[in-house]
């Protein structure tokens, strides 16, 4: 699995970071989301990942199988 980011769709809420901390980080500037991990998320954080995705009140990030 791997989780997209659409910058252009996040408005900084940091849910997403608040939800899974291990995937997600945001930017100091804007608070846009940062994905910790370019390619797969680990299974062992597949879970937290989701998590985040469905968090993000824009929806702004996207799993991808």
């Amino acid at each position: 699995m791997k989780v997209v980011a659409d910058l252009d769709k996040c408005q900084g809420h940091g849910l997403c970071r608040m939800s899974a901390p291990d995937v997600y980080d945001v930017t100091d500037d804007e608070g846009q989301v940062i994905v910790k991990f370019d390619g797969a998320i680990p299974e062992e954080l597949e879970d937290a990942a989701a998590l985040g995705v469905d968090s993000c009140p824009e929806i702004a990030l996207s799993i991808q199988e």
